[in-house]
Parts: structure tokens; sequence; C-alpha cells
């Protein structure tokens, strides 16, 4: 598999706007959205390029991951918890569907002869990577909490080579 500087860049904002999700006013209530935090702030703490992540949270505004506000207060925030956004739906909105084989999905290729198991080894390939990106959260990694499937999978030292 194969990630994008576009895409890794999409999770590290969202992980970085995750962490302050949630946060407590003086009186020690929880507000119900986060504060907005600057582009900048992002870019500074994630070691982003600022113009290179100023278009990828376009692209996150538009596909509905964060709200942005304009202005000496704005900044961005998730649109929804991050418990609810998972890995996998950033990736769609930065780079498209998951698992493509030249362009196409798998179930769209027609192999032939000896070749023709390729095809169900591609879509058990993006059923796999979709099992693991979906059960992510942008919480579970902001919290570096994440769920016992991918532990277990990190836990084989076999994953690291």
């Amino acid at each position: 598999m194969r990630l994008s500087a576009r895409v890794d860049y999409a999770l590290r904002a969202a992980a970085e706007l995750a962490a302050v999700e949630g946060t407590t006013t003086a009186g020690g209530s929880v507000t119900g959205r986060s504060r907005p935090v600057t582009a900048e702030q992002i870019a500074r703490a994630q070691e982003i390029p600022p113009k290179f992540l100023e278009s990828i949270l376009l692209q996150l505004r538009r596909g509905g991951i964060v709200h942005a506000q304009r202005g000496p207060e704005g900044g961005y925030w998730l649109a929804r918890p991050a418990s609810e956004i998972s890995l996998a739906e950033v990736i769609r909105v930065i780079d498209g569907p998951l698992a493509h084989v030249r362009g196409q999905r798998p179930e769209q290729l027609g192999y032939q002869g000896a070749a023709r198991a390729l095809q169900e080894v591609w879509i058990a390939l993006r059923a796999s990577e979709r099992e693991i990106l979906e059960l992510v959260t942008v919480a579970d990694v902001a919290s570096g909490k994440l769920p016992g499937r991918v532990n277990e999978l990190v836990a084989d030292p076999s994953a690291w080579t």
C-alpha cells in the first residue's frame, strides 16, 4: 500500500485537530466543539509545508471532514467528533477510492488464463485494507489507543519488515 504525501499530511492534520477536540472552558465544562486551530499551528506541530497544508485543509473542508472560520478567531476544527471519522474516510476525501489497479477498481478488471485469480487477490487486499482503515478513527490516532485488532497485527515482528 502506498499513501501519498497529501494523505499522510491530511491524517496528521486531522489528528492534530482531534487532539484539541472537546477542550474544557475555564469553568470546567466541555465545549460543544473544539477551538479553531490555525493552519500555521497545524503546519508547525506536524512539520508540514504550510502552503501544501492549506490546499489539503480546503479538500478536507469540501469533503466534510473539517469546518473553517476566517478572521482573527478563525481556524479549523473537525466537522464531527473524531471518534466518528475513520482513516478510510480521510483517505477517500484526499485520494479517492481505496485499492485501485492501474486506475480501475478491482471488480472492473478482466484477467485471463493463469492470471484470472489476481482479481480476487486485489479484492481481498482492498477488503483487508478497508477493515483496518474503517476500524481506526482519528480519535484513536490522536489518543494513541489503537483498536485491539491493530495492536495484534503490530505485535507480529514480521509486520515491521
